[in-house]
């Protein structure tokens, strides 16, 4: 907690608020400050858009502190674009340092390219986004002879008893994608603690200030920053952020050997989506909530999965992670037979169907996943397949009457 949020109350004395020093801000005053570098040379109050894929050497280039992974000498190793969203990203996470990447993707293969050898074990969420199921169930242990198992994060006692004398690492989202379970952090970070192991938790669906994992204990939490970052739909990146040690770690390895680097553009648009980020974040959970609840009420749907409803099996473990909201994304399904629900998405006129998430307009992706990865889902997912829901900034209003139209062209009335 900086100084400027534990001075508000009373007549207690209050540290005057300078962009200069970031210590002193809110944190809805960093998201919008945090990691930006004015341009002395044009006196441009916004960092440019620096494209050059190189800098200037020194003049005796063997000065160069080769132990500085931000040194400014190639971009594919760092760029001062990036440098500024690693800056700001770190503080708004309460973590040390931040490496940021070309994707989501990328982020998660370097922080587990470099903390894994071959043969640690790693135990894994039985439902996570389906790339982080192929990275895990197929190419880390053909390739690198890493030993997984797939565990029901939401079972602690099953957890416990998969850890092994070689587990190196625990991996879990907070929300799960696309089934939305939630993640217990706390005691996941005890039982990876104990075991000699680390905790590293993908927090796209829950950026700050829902959740802040590395309070909860996390060692890394891990971003799609494409997604509620950037929050427009018009860039891709990642961001690994934790104790800067293996953030280093993570830079000499991957970022500087294997690439993935961020582009100079797509870092300074995250750089402005993350600017309103707080304020959107707010009006998509105050969205998926309402839609949550409609769905929930609307005999037509067979069943909704969403940590804000009360019913919702991850609801009380929500509520004591996040702060007051419970994320954008509602999963819900509906009955019939496929081509019921292949109406029901293709006549909404408002919600776009697409992947991904946290963009400025609400999208809609329906799935029948294979069996294997459908089988730890509830029931109405196995028999009816599985619709997500990324809540967009549209009116709720709207929202709801393009759903109950579109149910009503596949189903009838809600009679």
């Amino acid at each position: 907690m900086n100084a400027r949020a534990t001075g508000m109350s009373g007549d207690a004395p209050r540290t005057r608020p300078d962009k200069g020093d970031y210590t002193t801000l809110g944190e809805e005053s960093w998201a919008v400050h945090g990691g930006n570098r004015a341009d002395n040379t044009t006196g441009a109050i916004r960092t440019p858009i620096v494209m050059s894929n190189s800098y200037r050497l020194p003049r005796d280039p063997t000065t160069l502190d080769d132990s500085d992974p931000d040194a400014l000498v190639y971009t594919r190793e760092s760029g001062v674009n990036q440098l500024g969203l690693q800056a700001k990203l770190a503080v708004m996470e309460h973590g040390e340092a931040a490496a940021v990447f070309g994707t989501g993707m990328a982020a998660l293969h370097a922080a587990f390219f470099s903390l894994l050898n071959p043969g640690d074990h790693v135990i894994v969420s039985n439902v996570v986004y389906m790339r982080v199921w192929g990275l895990f169930d197929s190419l880390l242990p053909t390739k690198l002879g890493i030993e997984v198992d797939f565990v029901d994060i939401t079972d602690l006692d099953a957890v416990r008893a998969a850890v092994r004398s070689n587990t190196r690492l625990i991996h879990t989202e907070a929300i799960a994608n696309p089934d939305l379970r939630v993640a217990d952090i706390a005691p996941l970070a005890h039982i990876a603690h104990a075991g000699g192991a680390l905790l590293t938790v993908d927090s796209t669906f829950t950026p700050p200030p829902l959740l802040r994992p590395l309070d909860l204990g996390a060692d890394l939490v891990i971003h799609s920053l494409t997604k509620y970052f950037n929050g427009h739909g018009d860039a891709m990146g990642g961001a690994v952020i934790g104790a800067r040690s293996i953030i280093d770690e993570i830079k000499h390895g991957p970022m500087h050997h294997v690439g993935g680097a961020i582009a100079p553009f797509n870092a300074w648009l995250i750089m402005r989506g993350s600017i309103t980020m707080p304020l959107r974040l707010r009006r998509h959970c105050e969205n998926a909530a309402a839609i949550a609840a409609f769905l929930a009420d609307d005999p037509r749907v067979a069943y909704v999965a969403y940590p804000g409803l009360p019913s919702d099996p991850g609801h009380t473990c929500a509520a004591a992670q996040f702060n007051g909201h419970y994320g954008g994304v509602v999963s819900f399904a509906i009955a019939g037979d496929h081509e019921d629900r292949l109406r029901f998405v293709n006549d909404l006129r408002l919600i776009t169907s697409a992947v991904s998430l946290g963009h400025d307009e609400t999208l809609i992706a329906y799935e029948r996943y294979p069996e294997e990865r459908a089988a730890v889902f509830a029931p109405p997912f196995r028999d009816h397949g599985l619709i997500r829901l990324a809540a967009g900034l549209e009116a709720s209003d709207d929202l709801i009457a393009d759903l109950h139209a579109a149910l009503t062209t596949a189903y009838g009335p809600d009679h």
